[in-house]
């Protein structure tokens, strides 16, 4: 096998490695044999909210597992065909074999991470907080630049995306806002983004032109509904109402329409301004709450939550996941998985998905990359 071939049959094989691990292939089997043995059971549509989840999880297993043996066949049939063409010394036959498999690898990369997208929650909905760090204007413009990079991601990707709390900076930019981005594995997708982001450049607020380092901080939480069950207790909870600070609309700094709700065990605050109604943002907000506190639940289930967690609780140095450098060269770095971008611009224009990518593989791998930030 050629080289070029070779290669391709790597990425493949990688990629197709990587999904069975993560799907824990023979007990995947195993079960996926077991839901058919239920979906054939007539008393199961007795109970049609379980019935649902159990034809949920069957057609998940299904897709994954059908796509990684008919990747399997296929590559065989690509390799099996290229040596026949190496035989017979028919480059035609040669280069279209090479082609296929070209072909599959790219297929092997998207559909992995299509496989990947089997969390609790992957598939829903996600709120996307940005938050500025210390430094006034610096830090506020940087994150009114990192809710843009995420509006575009989303717009990209098909989604929807409403501005659900929103205060503006003093001067320009943003303290911090919360997006809602409504898609299909949104949440799945946007869940790799938490943390801390840097940005380094020559600041336009400095008629001096000097470099400057500002943070923000990122947390992303999934929309959860009725079949998530989340207690609260209302005697934990403080509720304050405050005028919106949103950008227009007839409401905005005329009534106490909006709601922020205080979780005081866990100090999670959550905030709505979207709505007229202070009623309905009331219902917004405790909708958002209870995603946290799913959040918070699901985060503490992960071998790393100790350590995601302290990557949050500061927005500064040291505790960054992604540096953006705009001057002087241009480069946009990873810190988890050493991914490098050495276009910002594409990268601040939502072109997110490879970050994500790799993110979301290193969570089923568990390697740690050794990766030096960049200044």
């Amino acid at each position: 096998m050629r080289a070029e071939g070779q290669a391709h049959i790597d990425r493949i094989e990688k990629a197709l490695a990587l999904v069975r691990k993560f799907l824990d292939w023979d007990r995947a089997l195993r079960r996926f044999d077991e839901l058919n043995a239920r979906v054939e059971d007539p008393t199961l549509w007795d109970k049609p909210k379980e019935a649902e989840a159990v034809m949920k999880e069957r057609r998940r297993l299904e897709a994954s597992i059908g796509t990684v043996n008919e990747i399997s066949r296929e590559m065989a049939d690509a390799v099996e065909f290229v040596e026949l063409g190496e035989m017979e010394g028919d480059e035609d036959t040669v280069n279209e074999g090479l082609a296929t498999l070209a072909q599959l690898a790219d297929r092997a990369d998207a559909d992995k991470v299509q496989a990947l997208l089997a969390g609790e929650a992957d598939s829903n909905d996600t709120y996307l907080e940005v938050h500025a760090g210390a430094g006034g204007t610096e830090s506020q413009d940087w994150a009114e630049m990192l809710q843009r990079m995420y509006t575009r991601w989303a717009e990209r990707k098909g989604y929807k995306v409403e501005l659900v709390d929103y205060h503006s900076g003093e001067a320009a930019g943003i303290k911090s806002c919360t997006l809602l981005i409504k898609g299909e594995n949104a949440y799945g997708y946007a869940k790799t983004e938490s943390g801390v982001h840097r940005l380094v450049r020559i600041s336009p607020y400095d008629s001096s032109a000097r470099r400057h380092t500002s943070f923000s901080s990122v947390w992303v939480y999934p929309v959860i509904d009725d079949s998530f069950e989340v207690e609260v207790n209302p005697a934990d909870l403080k509720i304050d109402t405050y005028r919106a600070s949103g950008a227009g609309g007839q409401h905005v700094n005329t009534t106490d329409s909006a709601v922020r709700i205080t979780h005081q065990p866990s100090g999670i605050v959550v905030a709505s301004q979207i709505d007229r109604s202070q009623h309905k943002n009331r219902e917004i907000a405790m909708g958002m709450l209870k995603a946290r506190l799913f959040e918070e639940e699901m985060r503490k289930r992960e071998e790393a939550a100790s350590a995601e967690h302290a990557s949050k609780s500061d927005i500064g140095w040291g505790h960054q996941i992604r540096s953006y450098v705009l001057q002087p060269y241009q480069q946009v770095k990873d810190l988890r998985t050493g991914v490098v971008s050495t276009s910002p611009g594409d990268v601040l224009d939502g072109e997110l998905d490879a970050f994500m990518a790799a993110a979301l593989s290193q969570r089923v791998t568990g390697e740690k990359a050794d990766v030096e930030d960049i200044d």
